[in-house]
């Protein structure tokens, strides 16, 4: 799988954080486990990017996030999470759904996802006590709609690109800009982020074409910082066992009952756990 990755730097003499993903590798696995519609991968790749942005945000090591985009539209929700060691995994609830594509040719990701709904975050920095902010969405395009979290959940205004260039199985290049002004950021400093994000437009093909790096570059030559992000779902045959040993001796053989097998899905991996008849004796104890 190819690597994903998040740089890091400040610009403007300390004044702006600059941010930019190549989540190219990480979309790709999340299309070739979900099985994603053009117009599915476009939505959810964008919504992954954004949220690996935000959990490069987190402190300590067992915090978390997760990130719920619902907007009425044909794909249900898009649901996110993500860690701070920046390990991602999410899905949609209606990938297969195809869209025809807007007047421009651009993917509806908009009318995929819909505009009459929520942008949500719920963020634990590992002490049990987790933090919600949400926004209505502005156009369920996502850029949009997470600048607009920033600025009316967070109190950080935040210009923000996003791309994602997909095939019909092959994501070609997709990632994200982030332009944050730091507290007692200049006038001017506000500007330049306004002006400068526009020049993202097209943003999927410079990180197909370039890079994170070279897309960096066009911004600044300052030393950076680089983080691998991850497509990695929590879930374990172990994990789906206690989810068996929940439902009970009984239930659980009710289910043998009617289905010959007892199966846990993971919705974030897109991956099943099938139980069997020897499989239920052995966990609750039993004789096979």
């Amino acid at each position: 799988m190819q690597k994903s990755i998040i740089l890091k730097t400040l610009i403007c003499g300390g004044e702006i954080s600059l941010a930019v993903i190549d989540s190219t590798g990480i979309v790709q696995e999340a299309m070739r486990r979900h099985h994603f519609s053009q117009v599915a991968a476009a939505a959810f790749g964008r919504t992954l990017t954004a949220s690996a942005y935000l959990c490069s945000w987190l402190k300590g090591e067992n915090s978390s996030l997760s990130v719920t985009v619902n907007g009425g539209g044909p794909c249900g929700r898009i649901c996110v999470a993500g860690d701070s060691s920046l390990r991602m995994r999410g899905f949609t609830d209606h990938p297969e759904i195809a869209l025809p594509p807007r007047a421009d040719g651009k993917l509806d990701v908009g009318g995929y996802v819909g505009r009459d709904g929520m942008l949500t975050v719920v963020s634990d920095d590992g002490t049990g006590l987790p933090f919600t902010g949400a926004c209505a969405l502005v156009s369920g395009e996502i850029a949009e709609d997470f600048s607009a979290y920033f600025l009316t959940s967070e109190q950080r205004p935040t210009a923000i690109a996003l791309g994602v260039r997909v095939t019909e199985h092959t994501v070609l290049g997709a990632g994200g800009v982030f332009l944050q002004p730091l507290p007692g950021a200049s006038e001017e400093s506000l500007s330049y982020c306004e002006e400068k994000i526009t020049e993202f437009k097209v943003l999927s093909s410079l990180i197909e074409e370039r890079g994170a790096e070279g897309v960096l570059r066009q911004l600044t030559d300052a030393p950076f910082e680089a983080r691998p992000i991850l497509y990695r779902c929590h879930c374990t045959r172990r994990r789906a066992e206690g989810a068996v040993l929940s439902l009970g001796r009984e239930d659980a053989h009710a289910l043998l009952r009617e289905r010959g097998s007892v199966n846990v899905h993971c919705q974030y991996c897109n991956t099943d756990y099938t139980f069997t008849e020897e499989d239920i004796a052995r966990l609750f104890g039993e004789n096979a």
